[in-house]
Formats: structure tokens, sequence, C-alpha cells
């Protein structure tokens, strides 16, 4: 047996069982490979599947010829395969009862490099994702950037909490993984490509999927994607949701796995909050307070090159050269700020009693900074990578 024969029937095994890896897993282990299965008789074939098994008849050599075709045409576009058996399968994943039989790879690695021992965290939410959850998110993102053990941030690629969460990993320097409910041919939605196809070409990135080329992008295939998420993971983090929804699967999924879960809590009568808040009170999450606990509890360690100490220590450290009254106009500014996210511009100089022109001043330079960021309503929030500064 040849490993090349071993990967088509691997191959062959997950488009036949695809929505059932169980059994096709049990299978395997009966026969003692996959090429085995293929190389039995029809009597064989009958023995180990049971007589009466819609599978047997699936299992034949035209079933290979065509898995071993795909599998040639899948290199020559950057797609690889690794069957369950195979070396450079995810370890953390094969332990799930649930495990696909194969996963398609597209990644500037192999698949022993993409799945080597490197830690794995999941982030994941709803897809209407609010300011609150972004800043989280992003915030989350680069607690773990800073930290010595430096994982790999694993998602959906979908709207909201996903593309944020690799888009932030992207820029912190962090290897992030993509799992997709489509073919690895196909980028779904389509205005994540850009994100994608940049993850695919770096090391230590990519994106993978358990479905086979022409696979289309049904409900079903995504909530059946999110137990690759949470098996591929040591522990998950769900940055907001509603009652029910996809990352609210996943976090489930995770517990089950026996990994540790991660909740942001909100307000109570925040409907994209009331997911999270509902694991907590269930005891599947703990909850997500602050990034320095989260860390510890993962045991990843101090983050590096923190400066912390609240708003006046942060404000003499960046203003120093600013005169005290003026020092003191942005102290109060910011505290409004992150008091109260999505405070305007002119509820900033009503509140302060400032001149609108001194106010909108002092969030210009603070804006130009990178300290806030400021959006088309002219609403303020402090930026996410700079929020550690003054808390």
């Amino acid at each position: 047996m040849s490993n090349l024969e071993e990967t088509a029937a691997l191959c062959a095994l997950n488009r036949i069982f695809g929505f059932d890896p169980k059994t096709g897993n049990a299978l395997i282990r009966n026969a003692g490979n996959a090429s085995a299965i293929f190389q039995a008789g029809e009597k064989e074939i009958e023995k180990l599947t049971g007589p009466y098994s819609r599978y047997r008849t699936e299992i034949c050599r035209a079933a290979f010829d065509n898995a071993a075709e795909e599998l040639v045409k899948l290199e020559g576009l950057g797609i690889g395969f690794v069957g369950i058996t195979q070396d450079g399968y995810p370890p953390l994943l094969k332990e799930c009862p649930d495990a696909p039989i194969g996963l398609y790879i597209r990644s500037g690695s192999t698949a022993g490099e993409l799945f080597s021992p490197r830690r794995r965290i999941a982030v994941v939410g709803t897809r209407d994702i609010s300011q609150y959850g972004k800043e989280w998110c992003r915030r989350i993102i680069d607690g773990l950037a800073s930290s010595p053990e430096k994982p790999v941030i694993v998602s959906g690629l979908a709207l909201g909490t996903d593309i944020i969460a690799h888009t932030a990993a992207l820029e912190a320097g962090l290897p992030t993984i993509g799992v997709m409910a489509t073919g690895p041919e196909t980028v779904y939605p389509f205005r994540h490509r850009s994100t994608a196809e940049q993850m695919a070409s770096l090391p230590d990135c990519g994106l993978i999927t358990d479905y086979p080329p022409g696979t289309a992008p049904l409900a079903v295939h995504f909530l059946r994607r999110n137990r690759i998420i949470a098996g591929l993971s040591e522990a998950t983090i769900l940055v907001e949701s509603k009652t029910k929804g996809g990352g609210m699967m996943t976090s489930r999924l995770a517990f089950s796995y026996s990994r540790e879960v991660y909740a942001l809590p909100g307000r109570a009568d925040d409907i994209r909050s009331q997911g999270c808040n509902m694991l907590i009170r269930e005891k599947i999450a703990e909850p997500l307070t602050d990034i320095d606990s989260m860390l510890a509890g993962l045991g990843f360690g101090a983050r590096k090159g923190r400066r912390g100490g609240g708003i006046e220590a942060a404000v003499f450290h960046l203003y120093g050269n600013l005169a005290p009254e003026r020092r003191t106009a942005v102290m109060d500014i910011l505290r409004l700020i992150r008091k109260d996210r999505g405070i305007t511009i002119d509820e900033l100089a009503a509140t302060t009693a400032m001149s609108t022109g001194i106010t909108v001043s002092i969030c210009t330079m603070l804006e130009s900074d990178g300290i806030i960021t400021v959006d088309i309503l002219q609403r303020c929030a402090i930026n996410p990578r700079k929020s550690e500064l003054f808390f």
C-alpha cells in the first residue's frame, strides 16, 4: 500500500461518509486502513458495512479512481488533503468522536507544519457584532499576541466576529486558520476573498474544510463545520452571541470535547450578549472580564510590554509636552469616551463645557495618534489596540 493509495482511499471515504464520519472511521479501524476497504471483495465489504447498509454499493473502484483524479487536479490548484490515519492530521481534532475522515487544505505550509503542536484558540461569535464586541475581539487577539505563546487563531471566515478575528490576528502577527463550510476552491462570503487568499498563502496560516470540491454554502454545512473549529482548538472564546447561533454551537461542542470555553459577559438586555451570559450562568464558560486573567487561565503567562497605569499615566506618557490644562482636557475627554462608548463630539463638548472647536481639535489629535476612532456619525471610541493603556 502506497501513501498515494491511502490518501485516495481516505479522500473517497470522506466523500462517502461526509455526513456520517463516525461510521466511516469505525470502518477504517475495523479494516486496518482505508486502502484495505477498496481492495476487499463485495462479500468482505458487506461484512464490514452490514448487508443492508446503504454504503456498501458506494464503496467501489469507481469511487477510489474518482478520488485519485480529484487529488491530482487539486494539487494543481495548490490544495492538499490529509486523512485521519495519516501524519499531519491535527491531533486534537482526532480526539473528537465526530472527527472528519479527511481535510482539504490551502496553506503556505504542509499539513504537518500547519497542525504542529503550536497552541490554537478559537474566537467565534455573532455575525451581527456590536462596537463593544469588535473592540473586545481585537483586545482579545492583541492580548494573545502579546503573550509568550503566540497561539494560532481559529475561526470560520464568516461575517462579523469571524472575519474580525482573522484580520486582527494577521495585523497582530499571529497565524490564523479559517474553517470553511464550502469546498476548498470556494471562498464564502466572496467579500472575504482577499483575506482568505492572504491566509492561504502565508506559512502557518491556511484555509481548511472537510467538504469536497463543488460543495455549496448551505446552512447545514455551516453548522457541521463548527465541530472542526471547536475540535482543532484547545479553547474557544465566544465574543458575542444570541441564545442560538453558530458561536453557541461551537462553544457547546468545545465543552463536550472537554476544552476550555470563555465568554464575554454583556448587558442582560442586549440580545447579542444573552448567549454569552447563558453559557456563564450554566457553568459552561468562564466569564472573560479581563485579558490577564484569561491568559493566566489558559496558562499563557504574562503579557510582554504592557504599560497600563490608567488614563493619567498614559496621557503623561503620550502628551507630556502639552500644557497642564490641555492635558487635563485630554484626560476628561478620554474618561468620557471610556465610560460611554459611542459618545459624539457634540456630546463631549456639552458634557465637558469645552468649546466645540477645542473638543474637535483634541479628538482630531487623538484620532490622528490612533488613540481613538471617530466614525462618520462623529461617534468616538477608544481604539482597541490602545485600550490597555487606559485600563
